[in-house]
């Protein structure tokens, strides 16, 4: 563990001029007594490395010091070769960079490690797109990386989500993010950090202006803390819910974010599976072979708001709320204004004679 310590703090010190103690203390995962200890038993092998105290202080290598480091074990090989889909990298035109990059790094790698790291290569595909998401709106990347890799502010016209209005934004990117297929901008307005769907960026332009970020926050840091407020969204109206058990497959890839439990499987005390029959007879899978559309299995949700629940109409007869009462309100009176848009129609279109369409599998 020590000698592997000790080869990534050499690898990060030669593409850096100066990286503070702390700060590899916290990519390694350890304290920061550690790396002055680590760092003082490289200088003992011969690495001139030194370390400068102070405000601006670090810990460096000596100028025009490299070594050339090619031990990498056979799991590291084959990691480097377990890559995302191509999209991510066309996205930011480095495909034809990525394909070189692969070609110098496996005739670099030792001869034994080769065949393992070609294989990996073929027989592992990382794909971020979700199923069923709809064709993506093409993104142009190259104004907001240029603000990225640059450090300057950016200005965009932004449109949000379910709003027709555009609004005009001038804020500080720490950087771009792919998440499942989805680029987003983590940047600072009015100093307080904020995502940006890049496909809702209508028109963006670089400053001259140098960005502005909060002290000691990276991308990452400012990333997690959105991450967070996206899905960690107040739980206020608990829903109890039965659900027909040929449909909870497809009930749990839909409406999984707002199950209660560890897996977005329903409670965490098992209830989720206890069966009961359209006749409410009960009974449970280990005693019966239960008919998958006159069987009902009970879960519980949680929803941010009331109005939220009208998800749920989406299963038509295949999901009933039970409880509370104003949840089952609230989808009557949904239920009832659909009801009332179709009805002047209903009267002259003809009976349907195939069969009932069906959420699709």
């Amino acid at each position: 563990m020590k000698s592997d310590r000790l080869l990534s703090i050499l690898l990060l010190l030669q593409t850096r001029d100066r990286v503070p103690a702390d700060e590899l203390a916290r990519r390694l995962e350890v304290s920061t007594r550690t790396i002055y200890r680590d760092i003082e038993s490289l200088s003992t092998t011969g690495v001139p490395v030194y370390a400068e105290r102070g405000r601006h202080g670090g810990i460096s290598l000596l100028p025009g010091f490299r070594t050339d480091v090619t031990g990498l074990t056979s799991d590291e090989a084959r990691a480097l070769f377990v890559l995302t889909a191509q999209g991510t990298h066309s996205a930011l035109g480095l495909d034809g960079a990525l394909g070189s990059a692969l070609r110098k790094v496996m005739a670099a790698l030792p001869a034994p490690h080769r065949p393992a790291a070609e294989l990996t290569s073929r027989r592992i595909l990382v794909d971020p797109e979700r199923w069923l998401t709809g064709p993506q709106s093409a993104v142009d990347l190259d104004v907001l990386s240029t603000a990225v890799f640059t450090d300057c502010r950016l200005r965009i016209r932004y449109r949000h989500g379910g709003d027709t209005r555009t609004h005009d934004y001038t804020v500080d990117p720490y950087g771009l993010v792919a998440k499942a297929g989805t680029w987003y901008l983590v940047a600072d307005r009015r100093g307080r950090p904020q995502l940006f769907r890049v496909d809702r960026v209508l028109k963006a332009a670089v400053t001259d202006a140098p960005v502005r970020r909060r002290a000691g926050v990276e991308l990452g840091d400012a990333w997690e803390g959105l991450r967070r407020q996206v899905e960690e969204w107040p739980q206020n109206v608990p829903v109890t819910a039965r659900v027909r058990h040929s449909r909870l497959h497809i009930f749990r890839r839909i409406v999984g974010p707002f199950m209660l439990g560890a897996d977005g499987a329903g409670s965490t005390d098992g209830t989720e599976h206890e069966l009961e029959t359209a006749a409410g007879t009960g009974g449970t899978e280990a005693d019966t072979d239960p008919d998958p559309d006159n069987t009902w299995i009970t879960v519980s949700l949680a929803y941010p708001v009331l109005r939220a629940v009208r998800q749920l109409l989406q299963f038509g007869p295949d999901v009933e709320v039970l409880e509370p009462a104003a949840a089952r309100a609230e989808l009557a009176r949904a239920a009832a204004s659909v009801s009332a848009l179709y009805a002047a129609d209903s009267t002259d279109a003809p009976a349907s004679a195939g069969p009932s369409n069906r959420l699709s599998d």
